[in-house]
């Protein structure tokens, strides 16, 4: 294949789609699926049972595919799985899964993922989030579709970080974070809602209302959890257009193992 360096090390048994760059001094292993139109910058190791769709750019000096760090992983054939369309900045390290969990790692689609970058074992990144320079995620973490997390910022392992959520700069998230608002800090506190990042994706005036609306329930009434959540279920009466994301919240919450950052 004329655009695999003649440097890098391609192991028998690799499916590499013929359309591939692959840079000097890389190395893959004998598991790897890279599909087509991806370009691997040079001196990356991409190792154990890992799948990588089309037209990623990984750039030098990542790491996919290691073993995870959990002292309970005792080599079993655990997966990584990254999507398409995903921007992986130099020194990302993307680790297996484990058989604690469902023994996959998974990177969606149309990711922005910054230098030295950590996501653990059995992690689970959804679509179009942005995890800045040194976002580490502690094992078992979520990151729901199109958020962000800040650079610096640690999540700790089982923590769920809801969809469009921001998480600023050198936060520490220990608990769940639901779906649309905005954090920061150690401890970390809700500042109130990522307006501005839902009026960039779309978001009709009426449907952020009923998201403001169901934001004051959770954080400025001064109502228990329990309290707020059946204020909720009674929201998409008033607020018709924003039933979907107030369902997604109320599911958000119904699954909170952590509870969340109040």
């Amino acid at each position: 294949m004329s655009n695999i360096h003649p440097t890098a090390i391609v192991e028998a048994g690799a499916d590499i789609d013929p359309s591939v760059t692959v840079g000097p001094y890389t190395v893959i292993g004998p598991h790897v699926v890279i599909g087509q139109g991806t370009t691997v910058g040079a001196h990356c190791v991409i190792e154990g049972r890992t799948t990588i769709g089309e037209d990623n750019h990984i750039f030098q000096f990542a790491s996919l595919g290691a073993a995870p760090q959990d002292k309970k992983y005792a080599g079993e054939p655990t997966r990584l799985v990254i999507g398409n369309r995903n921007t992986i900045r130099e020194f990302c390290t993307f680790n297996l899964g484990t058989t604690q969990d469902k023994g996959v790692t998974t990177v969606g689609d149309d990711n922005w993922i910054m230098a030295y970058v950590h996501i653990a074992h059995d992690c689970l990144v959804g679509n179009q989030t942005i995890l800045a320079n040194n976002a580490t995620l502690a094992g078992h973490v979520q990151v729901d579709d199109q958020a962000i997390i800040g650079g610096l910022t640690g999540i700790h392992q089982f923590v769920k970080v809801g969809a469009h959520v921001m998480a600023g700069f050198a936060s520490h998230i220990s608990q769940d974070v639901p779906p649309f608002m905005m954090v920061d800090g150690n401890p970390l506190a809700v500042r109130g809602l990522n307006l501005e990042g839902l009026r960039r994706r779309g978001f009709s005036p009426a449907r952020v209302a009923g998201i403001k609306q169901m934001h004051r329930l959770l954080y400025r009434q001064g109502l228990t959890l329990e309290a707020a959540r059946t204020a909720m279920g009674q929201l998409p009466a008033a607020h018709p257009e924003a039933a979907a994301d107030i369902a997604l919240v109320l599911a958000f919450l119904d699954g909170s193992t952590r509870g969340i950052a109040r």
